[in-house]
């Protein structure tokens, strides 16, 4: 009887002990994959003065959303998401310890949230969120580097046929964003009419006879620096106060002020409208992406 209770004991302790044994696997079975980290950005909504959190991807679909009309070419807004991606990651490094990186209004990138996406396209919002969000999801984590860093990713919307050097606009000096010819495939031009009142008031100049000097030129042909009634303004000045489209700008003056303009934006990097342009004609995100950034890498983000 005690042997027999001895073998029931051993049986029991070999079954314990072949359960309890960890199972033999491969090796690449025993790796565990990383979890993918995700890039969470802290935003500055201008319309509620409250700061949100969004996912970096998600972020790119609401500013593509806003800053690129959702009818272009596909390979455009791919273009676009990843200028869109490369600015927000350059904001997010150079942070400068404020509490948010970016801000939703053109101070830095139009961000568009899914109500106003419905309110911008109506009945076309499942075709154009849909269209938009694979064109985010085809460049996922893609961003543009110089010299293995993050650019300034500066776009805007046309050109008056150049984009412009960047030393001219932001007083910096990008290798990487010099002045390129672009093609734009749309009118370019616009006109303002106001009144010699109105306009010696933005300008803060006296009012008597209108004389304009000295106009010097940037190499894309915009206004660098001018002189109004023995006042200096530089190109970018004069834009803001008249609140103009471009620094190609030419004044007119008789009854009234005309001024006609070339283009619209800032004029460094990526032209929008000369990269659906380009996409129209067969050329790639990547073609386009390198053709106004130059020298530049495109490669995943390193987090």
């Amino acid at each position: 009887m005690k042997n027999k209770h001895l073998i029931i004991i051993i049986v029991i302790l070999f079954v314990i002990s072949i359960i309890s044994s960890p199972k033999k696997t491969t090796s690449f079975n025993n790796v565990k994959k990383p979890i993918k980290e995700e890039i969470v950005l802290n935003v500055l909504d201008k319309k509620t003065n409250e700061i949100i959190k969004i996912n970096l991807e998600d972020y790119v679909i609401g500013v593509v959303s806003g800053e690129m009309p959702a009818s272009f070419s596909e390979e455009a807004l791919k273009a676009q998401a990843i200028a869109s991606r490369t600015y927000a990651i350059f904001k997010l490094n150079n942070n400068n310890g404020k509490s948010y990186d970016l801000v939703t209004d053109i101070t830095n990138q139009v961000y568009l949230n899914s109500d106003e996406q419905q309110n911008l396209w109506k009945e076309n919002y499942e075709k154009y969120h849909d269209k938009i969000s694979k064109c985010v999801k085809d460049t996922e984590g893609l961003v543009m580097k110089y010299n293995d860093e993050v650019i300034a990713s500066y776009y805007f919307a046309y050109s008056n046929g150049k984009t412009e050097d960047v030393e001219y606009v932001f007083k910096d000096n990008k290798d990487y964003l010099k002045s390129v010819e672009s093609t734009e495939g749309i009118n370019i031009t616009n006109e303002v009419t106001m009144s010699k009142e109105e306009f010696c008031s933005k300008l803060n100049i006296e009012c008597g006879d209108i004389k304009i000097t000295n106009k010097l030129l940037t190499t894309s042909n915009r206004v660098d620096k001018i002189d109004i009634n023995n006042k200096t303004f530089n190109g970018t000045e004069i834009r803001k106060l008249l609140n103009l489209k471009s620094t190609d700008f030419d004044i007119k003056y008789d009854n009234n002020i005309v001024i006609t303009t070339k283009g619209y934006g800032h004029g460094v990097g990526m032209s929008q409208y000369g990269a659906n342009y380009l996409a129209k004609n067969g050329k790639t995100y990547e073609e386009i992406l390198k053709y106004y950034y130059q020298n530049i890498n495109i490669s995943k983000i390193n987090v």
